[in-house]
């Protein structure tokens, strides 16, 4: 049989929504003005080349980032791009009461269902941090896929829930922390695997970020795995291998980054 992989972008609009819940920029206007350039311009610049290239794309957007640049936005959803959860305010799951989080996912679910005519399918967990209950909580609403975990990096699966392990405690005896993780059950959810963040954010409160890097180093990473896995497992029968690109208008939408995609 060909060769084939599936290629896909997942753009994560963050924009302000990722200073206020993840970065620490909650306080400085610096950081929340980052965020703006990220909602308009990023945004503006990605969609017009996506449109170049007759690319549609999976866009994960805050219901912050939805309610703050609603023009933007709307072009999204207008140029025929899919839509998906990301949270409200890029806050952390697993820092999060239940009912925070389901009250999170009532009114973003609603919000997304409003804005687009139908309900979304996938969803990417801010920061890729799930909480226990996360899974179960998504299949309550319907949604289809998940894009924040990385049990595999080039393949499709189950998502499984409840997995349980043993932390070290150095306070106690060795055999009672010796111990493997045990696997828990897989679920309806199918998950897309997710792809690291390009290291071209930086980042204060964050101790490895280093800024914009050259470009052309993320590209020959990116082009090696897709050369190895389509090398490897591009011509499986029985597995369909995927090329998912998670990417953010904070970076992608700078100059040097919209070359790479371009290359």
């Amino acid at each position: 049989m060909p060769k084939r992989i599936l290629c896909s972008y997942g753009v994560d609009v963050d924009a302000v929504a990722g200073w206020l819940g993840s970065y620490g920029g909650e306080d400085s206007p610096s950081d929340i003005s980052r965020g703006l350039f990220a909602g308009t311009h990023g945004t503006r610049r990605m969609l017009k080349l996506f449109d170049k290239y007759n690319i549609k794309a999976t866009w994960f957007i805050p219901g912050h980032s939805l309610e703050t640049f609603p023009e933007e936005c709307a072009m999204v959803r207008d140029a025929g791009h899919e839509i998906g959860l990301h949270g409200y305010s890029h806050e952390n799951p697993s820092d999060m009461t239940l009912e925070q989080q389901r009250d999170v996912l009532e009114k973003t679910h609603k919000m997304l269902t409003e804005f687009c005519g139908k309900p979304p399918r996938g969803s990417v967990a801010p920061w890729w941090e799930t909480s226990k209950e996360g899974v179960d909580l998504m299949l309550s609403y319907g949604i289809e896929y998940d894009h924040s975990m990385s049990h595999d990096d080039c393949h499709m699966y189950w998502l499984r829930t409840n997995d349980s392990w043993t932390k070290i405690d150095y306070k106690q005896k060795a055999e009672t922390w010796m111990k493997p993780l045990v696997k828990g059950q897989d679920t309806g959810l199918v998950e897309i695997p997710a792809n690291c963040l390009p290291p071209m954010m930086f980042i204060k409160d964050a101790p490895n970020s280093h800024g914009w890097v050259n470009s052309r180093d993320v590209e020959d990473l990116w082009r090696d795995h897709f050369d190895y896995f389509y090398r490897e497992y591009a011509d499986d029968p029985d597995e369909i291998c995927v090329f998912p690109l998670t990417v953010h208008p904070d970076v992608s939408g700078r100059p040097h980054a919209l070359l790479m995609h371009e290359r």
